[in-house]
């Protein structure tokens, strides 16, 4: 790897669900980064020199008792630091100043006002006025001792803060984001003003380091890939298959609950294609077995987990044996099920909902990366841009657009309304400007409809579509009202059981993407 690893710029974790596009950030200005547990010693932080230091958010309050904190000493070391959110909190409670309970909480863009009598390094040429993505309920209510205010909003009075002699900074936003404005602006200010990194770091090959490490990790095995059609497990099997050739068998379970023409599109890529070696299995049957009578969507993504891998098991036989599966797991995956530091948001059936016990040991080349890293990747392997822009779509399916208890006809009514968002979203051109676009079945709850002069009482389709770039965060898309009413209008007359359509405007944060 083509790496210069001296003088990094440490993102200590607190439980972030964003510290890991900290460091893509610092990355993406050309300053090599890593990432390091909060209990890291003032010893271990020396023996690393680094060039800064970023404190990451984190799910915690710092006033809450057994909040996650920062061995202080690490403030005495010389070394530039950056507090976000969290750690911007962290800065002020263990330098003086105070974090305190606020009236309201700030979540989603928010308007920032500088300060004009303060002079800021961290918000040099940026605009008196503008607009920052907010996840947060106490706030900072007095800078560290030695530091000044230099932004606030209209709920909170200290949003941004500095301490030029020390080198600290804090914000209470996020500027890894992109929905806010000017992010890689304040941490390039950070980075390069305050703290005086060099540009020093150049990205090595990601296809090159993961081949070389799926070839290491696998030797002479056989290779099973669990392909589902989408970008991230084409990518996987690609990759994997460029590592170890015809050790690698793709298998496609058809769950019964993925979207329509699914199968015939990946055995037309795959096997057709790329000529690499494809078994379908009909599990449908299987599948709304375990799910009968589930509501809970935990409960829901962990059966489906290891009915999946007991399927693979039961290949074995007829692949030669294969000990190793392949599966297309990205950042935000391992992220949103939970890690030592993170708070558990869902168990993604590839991560938290994968069985304790199973004969498989794991690949997933693409662990570490976000959604339009995966793209780039698999742009360079050759899949086809039909592959490629696929929009995200769930590991358990339709599953989890169901509220209430998965049956066939749940998912078929839910397929075609699915099937409808997606045309009507292609004919109005927008699929390259959303993230995600689909429909979610509220099938525990009935609504009273009026059709044909007769009271109906069905259930109601929820529109979800948001704009993203990495899934770590995401807006409401803006879209058309005649778009919004062609889906409404289509979906009532032509998907019997639906007698309502209403439209999600929600951000991640506070909701997430997918309902369950």
């Amino acid at each position: 790897m083509k790496e210069i690893r001296t003088s990094p710029v440490l993102v200590v974790d607190f439980g972030a669900q964003y510290a890991q596009v900290i460091a893509r950030r610092v990355r993406e200005l050309h300053v090599y980064s890593e990432i390091v547990p909060h209990n890291i010693s003032a010893g271990d932080v020396i023996a690393k020199n680094p060039a800064a230091i970023v404190l990451s958010g984190g799910p915690k309050s710092v006033n809450q008792e057994g909040a996650p904190s920062l061995d202080t000493d690490i403030y005495e070391l010389g070394v530039p630091i950056l507090g976000i959110c969290y750690g911007a909190q962290l800065l002020a409670r263990d330098l003086g100043g105070g974090v305190a309970k606020n009236t309201v909480g700030e979540y989603g863009r928010t308007s920032l006002h500088r300060h004009k009598d303060v002079e800021s390094q961290l918000l040099q040429s940026l605009p008196q006025k503008f607009s920052v993505w907010m996840s947060h309920f106490d706030a900072i209510s007095r800078p560290p001792l030695g530091a000044l205010s230099s932004a606030s909003t209209k709920d909170s009075t200290v949003v941004a803060f500095e301490d030029v002699k020390r080198r600290f900074a804090g914000v209470q936003f996020h500027p890894e984001v992109t929905h806010g404005e000017y992010g890689k602006e304040i941490l390039s200010n950070f980075l390069f003003e305050i703290a005086g990194v060099s540009k020093a770091w150049t990205n090595y090959s990601i296809i090159e380091e993961a081949v070389k490490e799926v070839r290491d990790q696998v030797g002479d095995r056989k290779v099973i890939c669990a392909l589902s059609g989408g970008v991230d497990s084409s990518v996987a099997a690609a990759l994997v298959h460029e590592a170890v050739g015809d050790q690698l068998t793709c298998v496609f379970v058809d769950t019964g609950l993925m979207r329509e023409g699914e199968v015939e599109a990946v055995e037309k890529t795959f096997r057709d294609q790329f000529s690499i070696k494809l078994i379908t299995v009909d599990a449908r049957e299987r599948f709304f077995e375990v799910l009968r009578g589930v509501e809970d969507p935990e409960v829901k993504r962990k059966a489906i987990g290891e009915t999946f891998i007991r399927v693979f098991e039961e290949l074995r036989p007829e692949i030669q044996d294969a000990s190793v599966l392949v599966q297309g797991t990205l950042y935000p995956d391992v992220i949103e099920s939970g890690t030592s530091t993170a708070a558990k948001i869902k168990s993604h059936h590839n991560v938290g909902g994968l069985p304790d016990v199973m004969s498989f040991d794991l690949v997933e080349p693409l662990r570490w990366l976000f959604k339009d890293e995966v793209r780039s990747v698999g742009s360079e392997l050759g899949l086809p841009n039909e592959i490629l822009w696929r929009q995200p779509f769930p590991g358990p399916g339709l599953a989890v657009r169901i509220l209430g208890e998965v049956t066939p006809e749940s998912a078929e009514t839910l397929r075609k309304a699915d099937l409808i968002v997606s045309e009507e979203i292609q004919r109005a051109n927008l699929t390259k400007t959303l993230w995600q676009s689909f429909a979610v079945l509220v099938a525990n709850v009935k609504t009273v409809g009026v059709m044909g002069d007769e009271r109906t009482y069905e259930s109601p389709v929820i529109l979800r579509a948001v704009t993203s770039e990495d899934a770590m965060t995401a807006d409401w898309a803006r879209l058309p009202y005649e778009v919004l009413e062609s889906i409404s209008q289509r979906i009532i007359a032509e998907v019997p059981g639906v007698n309502r359509v209403a439209y999600d405007i929600t951000s991640k944060p506070p909701g997430t993407i997918e309902w369950e």
